[in-house]
């Protein structure tokens, strides 16, 4: 049994089962590059101030360096005596380069180590996320450009509502991801601050050089409180939030993918390496990637909701409870990870079937609307031709038939104001332009706005 570091206030050993319980390190292992890069910041800081010499720190840095090579192979052995990796890390490094190991801990606590850890680690995730979603938005908006006339049914309440561009549908969601892109980027700013020199609670008499670490580290900011420095994971809660809030994205757009490729939908075909099929209906080929991801969403909604228990009830400063921030949070940037990778590979190659979309546009009444607006502009208040309109559809339905499909004489008996230039406004080809041409910023060109989209993904790139 490995000794603790802890062992000269005991005066037994630590139970098997409570070492077992208390470990971490079957998940916090992952946490070991950052572990390790700190460490080595640190030791270099301490040499720097001269609470070490240059050359105990030259040694500190070597043997740091052939643990990392160790664990790089998975040549490295853990032990459930040693309960994170922290404490692994320091244990070999003391078999590497012997007894100037014992003074890597100086002026330091685990608990500002670890929460310098799970900063460094949530900073690369959370650029790999906005990696990951500008590449989901360059694939929507290339899928908009690859598809810029196709008419489609707009819904509300699941109900065919307006004639709308697929493209328009499409750069919604991107809109959605720019959100949650800006988020990212917002939360990155929090999360980028250096808190090591905290130590357990009340920082350190030693005369340590915390700037000298940031800027090791590559840290903008170090934190002004060393009490909120170990207690704080609201950067941890943030990203999960953000997380939430674009796997709640990545669900609608998976309801959506889900519909469209049914039969009764037909709006799309999934490519085929992205489905699967049924172990018993030959004919069956099911959309089981927007499913997934429509399913896990509720892990990382799980998982912020477990941090934000977790931390609820906390007094200052830290507290061993927060152990259990990883797990949630680890699970949920694997989770958010997957889905995002899996819909930038999917989405350019999904086939749009145009001629059923535009099809579905041209039933349902979708040219209700501007039949009243037409109405509107021959003088007949708003109110009034919305009923106008109304009873006009009763009676087409009683008939049988479309709007567009009734005579003019029919139509004329809803309105003297009623002319045969009606039809042509009833098109699909016009309802989509005059809300192309008029209707303002909410449904602008979408040409331009695919070029407006293209502009600000090549300015983000550079």
């Amino acid at each position: 049994m490995a000794e603790k570091p802890w062992d000269g206030r005991f005066a037994e050993k630590t139970d098997k089962r409570v070492e077992a319980f208390t470990a971490s390190h079957a998940y916090d292992r992952r946490l070991y590059p950052y572990d390790i890069a700190g460490s080595i910041a640190h030791s270099k800081m301490l040499a720097k101030v001269g609470v070490i010499t240059g050359e105990e720190a030259a040694q500190l840095v070597e043997g740091l360096g052939t643990v990392k090579r160790e664990l790089d192979h998975g040549k490295f052995v853990f032990d459930d005596s040693l309960e994170d990796i922290h404490m692994h890390i320091e244990a070999r490094l003391l078999q590497v380069a012997g007894k100037v190991a014992q003074k890597l801990h100086t002026a330091r606590s685990r608990n500002d180590q670890i929460a310098l850890d799970v900063r460094m680690y949530l900073r690369d995730e959370a650029r790999r996320t906005i990696g990951l979603l500008r590449a989901l938005r360059k694939a929507l908006v290339e899928l908009a450009a690859a598809h810029p006339d196709v008419i489609m049914p707009g819904y509300t309440h699941t109900q065919r509502a307006q004639p709308v561009l697929l493209a328009h549908h499409l750069l919604a969601y991107y809109e959605m991801f720019t959100r949650d892109q800006a988020r990212m980027v917002d939360c990155l700013g929090r999360i980028d601050v250096m808190p090591l020199g905290a130590a357990a609670l009340a920082g350190t008499t030693y005369p340590i050089d915390r700037a000298c670490v940031a800027e090791l580290l590559d840290f903008p900011a170090v934190s002004t409180n060393s009490m909120d420095a170990v207690a704080d994971r609201d950067f941890a809660m943030e990203f999960l939030s953000a997380a939430s809030i674009c796997m709640v994205h990545l669900s609608r757009l998976s309801e959506e993918l889900v519909l469209w490729s049914t039969t009764e939908f037909a709006f799309i075909t999934l490519p085929d390496a992205f489905a699967t099929g049924s172990s018993i209906m030959p004919q069956k080929k099911n959309p089981d990637i927007p499913e997934i991801v429509r399913g896990k969403t509720g892990r990382v909604i799980g998982s912020l909701v477990a941090l934000l228990t977790l931390m609820k009830g906390l007094p200052m400063a830290y507290n061993r409870d927060m152990q259990e921030d990883k797990e949630p949070l680890f699970d949920a940037v694997d989770t958010l990870t997957a889905c995002l990778a899996i819909n930038v590979d999917m989405i350019p190659r999904i086939t749009v079937n145009r001629e059923t979309m535009r099809r579905a546009a041209s039933v349902g009444f979708l040219n209700a609307t501007d039949m009243a607006d037409y109405l509107v502009g021959r003088g007949m208040p708003f109110r009034k031709a919305h009923d106008c309109v109304g009873k006009a559809v009763a009676y087409a339905l009683d008939k049988g038939k479309e709007l567009h499909e009734l005579t003019l004489d029919e139509l004329k008996g809803f309105s003297s104001l009623i002319q045969k230039d009606l039809y042509d406004h009833l098109t699909l080809e016009h309802m989509i332009d005059r809300r192309q041409s008029l209707g303002g910023t909410a449904t602008s060109n979408v040409a331009a706005a695919i070029d407006e989209a293209r502009r600000r993904l090549a300015g983000e790139e550079t």
